[in-house]
């Protein structure tokens, strides 16, 4: 049967769905449910569901990105999204990612019944038996998708923000709402380095326009920029660079 998961902040909404759905009709049955986006993400990854009905105004969740993320990471999943949150650029933003359906809370019986039909029948369509197991382990140009594209954008402009503090890929990577794994793969095909050349090009791009700065010493603009090791900081930079950062400084004062 195909496998569904129901994240909601709301626990009477998420007892409702579980218990007034009648699964079997729809050759589908419950295998988790979450109360939040951090707790529905390792459900998700834990159960590999087919189908996920899921809220996006649940604290400290960023309602794109999430859906974006579980698009990208597992493109063959069926997303709907049962939410109060009333825009229509919103939704269409969402639908554009992939989502199946946007019902507004409340919902009827009948929306949520339709939405399980459409999504059992987008499966069927893709091909996808109730045995297969929705992993993540998929053809390269599922990666060009527009939410992996939205999942990348997000991630450089986090890196972006947040360079100068001791950043990890896992940080990043929960920000988004994928794995660790994905995301590397997604930096790597889109990007064409890894997280760490990501992270240290930008750091280094940084200390160029520091260094500018005479009266800045280089062991404060290497922690200035992220690095917590002046050695380690050395060495970036003059690979980066082909020259030290001293000698940076003497070609531009």
């Amino acid at each position: 049967m195909y496998k569904v998961v129901i994240v909601d902040d709301e626990p009477i909404i998420v007892e409702g769905i579980s218990r007034m759905i009648s699964w079997d009709r729809f050759d589908c049955r419950l295998v988790a449910t979450a109360n939040d986006g951090k707790e529905g993400a390792c459900v998700i990854r834990e159960h590999h569901p087919h189908i996920v009905i899921t809220d996006i105004a649940m604290p400290d969740v960023d309602g794109l990105t999430m859906i974006a993320g579980l698009k990208s990471e597992f493109p063959n999943m069926e997303v709907s999204i049962l939410t109060g949150y009333r825009n229509f650029d919103y939704a269409r933003q969402a639908i554009n990612l992939g989502l199946s359906r946007y019902l507004l809370k409340p919902s009827s019986m009948e929306e949520l019944e339709e939405a399980i039909k459409c999504m059992v029948n987008n499966l069927m369509a893709k091909k996808i038996v109730p045995e297969e197991v929705n992993s993540d382990d998929y053809e390269a140009n599922h990666l060009d998708n527009e939410a992996s594209n939205f999942i990348v954008n997000n991630a450089m402009k986090y890196i972006e923000q947040n360079f100068s503090h001791k950043i990890t890929l896992c940080e990043v990577a929960e920000k988004t709402y994928v794995s660790q794994w994905h995301l590397s793969k997604l930096l790597n095909r889109t990007m064409g380095q890894n997280f760490s050349e990501i992270l240290n090009n930008i750091r280094i791009r940084e200390a160029q326009k520091l260094l500018r700065e005479p009266s800045l010493r280089i062991g404060d603009i290497a922690e200035k920029v992220g690095f917590v090791d002046m050695a380690h900081f050395s060495r970036v930079f003059k690979k980066n660079m082909g020259i030290s950062a001293n000698e940076y400084r003497n070609t531009i004062t």
